[in-house]
């Protein structure tokens, strides 16, 4: 006990033991919230500190012993990065993910919680790796399970939405209101012809 209080606790003797302690703590906050990548920045720490503890059984110490580790960290951290992107560990390689929170514009999901005016939470189609969203209505109460579309961003931390049933009766109105538009503006092709036959004979 009175070799610990006397050793640095900072120090290259003890530099293995922190190294791994800080890699199991990070690799078990990437349990806690997958996606954060902690696990790449753990397990290079993990694959530092079990290097260094076994350069410490072998007699090496010191500035060697610090500068073999910091070489095991970026060895061990290259192989998790390469590992990690290479065999898609959580299962979101050629998924649709999203670039910004300009690219949620448009995209439809469904209502998880309730959305009011004031707030609730949607599940976006394509939304990225979280796909649920906070999320408020642009006027109303929009029921859990409906249909929703982004009308507007927000940054990406609070997407505007709008029932889907109100965007397709606008659009269904407007695809309405164009062919009755076309109907009116066009006369059969034969009337014309018709027409001018009759007038001939008179």
């Amino acid at each position: 006990m009175d070799v610990f209080l006397q050793a640095d606790p900072f120090g290259p003797d003890t530099l293995p033991l922190l190294l791994l302690t800080a890699g199991l703590l990070l690799s078990m906050a990437e349990a806690l919230a997958p996606g954060a990548n902690f696990i790449v920045v753990g397990i290079a720490l993990i694959g530092a500190g079990l290097g260094g503890l076994l350069l410490t059984t072998l007699g090496v110490a010191g500035g060697i012993l610090t500068l073999l580790m910091a070489m095991f960290t970026l060895l061990f951290g290259a192989a998790a990065f390469y590992g990690y992107n290479e065999f898609d560990l959580y299962g979101g390689k050629g998924q649709p993910q999203t670039s910004d929170s300009d690219s949620l514009k448009g995209k439809t999901g469904t209502v998880s919680e309730t959305v009011t005016p004031r707030g609730g939470q949607v599940k976006l189609e394509g939304g990225g790796f979280n796909p649920y969203y906070s999320a408020r209505s642009m006027d109303g109460t929009i029921e859990e399970g409906e249909e929703v579309m982004v009308v507007d961003p927000g940054g990406g931390n609070v997407v505007t939405v709008e029932s889907m049933g109100y965007v397709e009766d606008d659009i269904d109105r407007e695809l309405a209101a164009d062919r009755a538009r076309k109907a009116t503006d066009e006369e059969p092709p034969g009337a014309t012809e018709e027409a001018e036959p009759e007038t001939e004979r008179e």
